[in-house]
């Protein structure tokens, strides 16, 4: 059918999320659309149909015939189906169970000064330096990458490597070129497990090092974290400056009080839509949502970015406010058994770095308007090149 709407849909403005989605939830939540590389796929942009389907265990990661299955983009992490289809939910429960304790709310509070620290040395190094300057360079993507690394046991010296395969990974348009980094970054994960079946130390990589996997499988696992663990939080650090300092009576508010930073960052959390990727899942059989029949095999995208949009549950979901008051919260962590295990992470570095950065910087603003930032479109993680600022 050539008539169905194609993703990616146009933005009005940087900050704002498609307003196709709010067209679509209001008269087809659940409706078949083509994805950037031509398949049909179930869109879902409703708040509780996204959480619904979140929770719903009759939709995985997997397909039974990968090669005939429905894709979203040509990445290797989030285009298509992953995992094996008979084992996928006994494999995911392992694994979440195997890394829980590194990322449990217990370690990761513990974690929150040595995060303060850090996001203090950062801007030490950044009022040393005339403005303009770019944040993204100097604070949004060494933070994660720093946490991260300490927290997996990868060197940090190695972050320009990672970083690159990174970006391999996440291109959007180029299968091959995709394979090719997720294979590079699955070798050079495997070179540091091995050397923690030597040298084990208090690291993730150390624990994966010993559980009963085959190598593949761990390598696989270890550039996963490694990706998401920066990839996502140096968005929202971007993002959340971005928003910060097109509504400049808000950084005031957050420069005069940083008890509001946590706030701050769910805002944050809920309004920031870095891609319009979507998230990919599998029908394990036929499934009945109201009128519509999802078929087994069939491919289904949900959009947490819409979902936090969702004017049924959020009042004018449009409108950054750091002192929103709200009773559901947002889905920018998944939802249910699919809830990202590295939330608590991102919300201690997000946390840290919004109660500090306008106390340190209380006059900064954007050093071009938000109109002139450039975003990466062709990379599953979407986000900014680059956030110039001054003071």
């Amino acid at each position: 059918m050539s008539d169905l709407p194609q993703m990616p849909f146009p933005r009005r403005h940087k900050l704002d999320v498609p307003p196709t989605y709010r067209d679509l939830r209001e008269h087809a939540p659940i409706t078949r659309v083509r994805t950037p590389v031509g398949d049909e796929v179930w869109l879902v942009t409703g708040y509780e149909d996204v959480r619904r389907m979140f929770a719903d265990d009759r939709l995985g990661r997997s397909h039974p015939d990968p090669a005939s299955a429905a894709r979203v983009s040509g990445s290797v992490m989030l285009g298509g189906p992953m995992g094996e289809f008979d084992t996928e939910k006994q494999e995911h429960q392992r694994m979440r169970k195997l890394l829980a304790p590194a990322f449990s709310a217990r370690r990761m509070k513990a974690l929150s000064g040595h995060v303060q620290e850090l996001v203090g040395g950062l801007l030490d190094e950044m009022a040393r330096n005339a403005p303009p300057l770019d944040l993204h360079e100097h604070l949004s993507f060494p933070l994660p990458v720093l946490v991260i690394c300490e927290l997996l046991g990868v060197p940090f010296e190695d972050r320009h490597l990672f970083r690159a395969l990174s970006d391999g990974m996440a291109i959007t348009t180029d299968p091959a070129a995709s394979s090719a980094a997720m294979e590079k970054f699955s070798a050079y994960i495997l070179e540091l497990v091995e050397h923690k079946r030597r040298h084990p130390s208090e690291d993730v990589l150390s624990d994966l090092a010993g559980m009963d996997a085959d190598d593949t499988e761990i390598a696989r696992l270890g550039a996963g974290l490694l990706f998401a663990g920066h990839e996502t939080t140096l968005n929202r650090i971007d993002y959340g400056v971005v928003f910060l300092l097109s509504d400049l009576a808000q950084r005031d508010a957050l420069a005069a009080d940083p008890s509001l930073a946590p706030a701050a960052v769910e805002e944050i959390l809920r309004m920031t839509s870095p891609s319009d990727h979507g998230l990919p899942r599998y029908a394990k059989t036929d499934i009945q949502y109201g009128e519509v029949t999802i078929r087994a095999g069939e491919a289904v995208v949900l959009i947490p970015s819409a979902a936090n949009r969702d004017e049924g549950v959020f009042d004018d979901p449009d409108v950054f406010d750091i002192r929103r008051a709200t009773s559901e919260p947002h889905v920018a962590f998944g939802y249910g058994q699919h809830y990202c295990i590295g939330a608590n992470l991102a919300r201690v570095e997000l946390t840290e770095v919004f109660r500090a950065l306008f106390q340190r910087f209380p006059t900064m603003e954007l050093a071009v308007p938000v109109e002139e930032l450039r975003t990466r479109t062709d990379r599953l993680t979407g986000g900014l090149l680059e956030v110039p600022v001054t003071w």
